[in-house]
C-alpha cells in the first residue's frame, strides 16, 4: 500500500507506489535495469523510462531494484510515464 507523504526521497524508495485519482495511460511490464535516486527514475530492460512522483511511499524495497520483474501503469505527461501503480510482475 502506498501513502503520500511529504517529498522523502528516501521514503520514496521503500515499494508499492499506489497514486489515487491519477487516470492511467498505459502499462509497461518488464525487468529494472537501473534506478536512479536522484531523478527518481527506473529505466526497464526494454529502454522504457518511469518516473516515481514526489510523495510516494514504497512499501517493499525489494521492487526498485536492478534485476526485478515489475508491472507499472502510468500516464504520460509532459512526455514523461508518471508511474501511477507499481507491482511485482505476475
Amino acid at each position: 500500500m502506498v501513502k503520500l507523504v511529504g517529498g522523502a526521497l528516501a521514503g520514496m524508495l521503500m515499494g508499492t507506489v499506489l497514486l489515487a485519482g491519477v487516470a492511467g495511460a498505459g502499462e509497461v511490464e518488464g525487468k529494472i535495469k537501473s534506478v536512479d535516486p536522484a531523478t527518481r527514475s527506473i529505466t526497464l530492460e526494454n529502454g522504457t523510462q518511469l518516473m516515481i512522483p514526489i510523495g510516494a511511499v514504497v512499501d517493499d524495497h525489494r521492487l526498485l531494484q536492478p534485476g526485478a520483474e515489475i508491472r507499472a501503469s502510468f500516464e504520460e505527461k509532459d512526455g514523461q510515464k508518471i508511474v501511477i501503480t507499481l507491482e511485482p510482475a505476475r
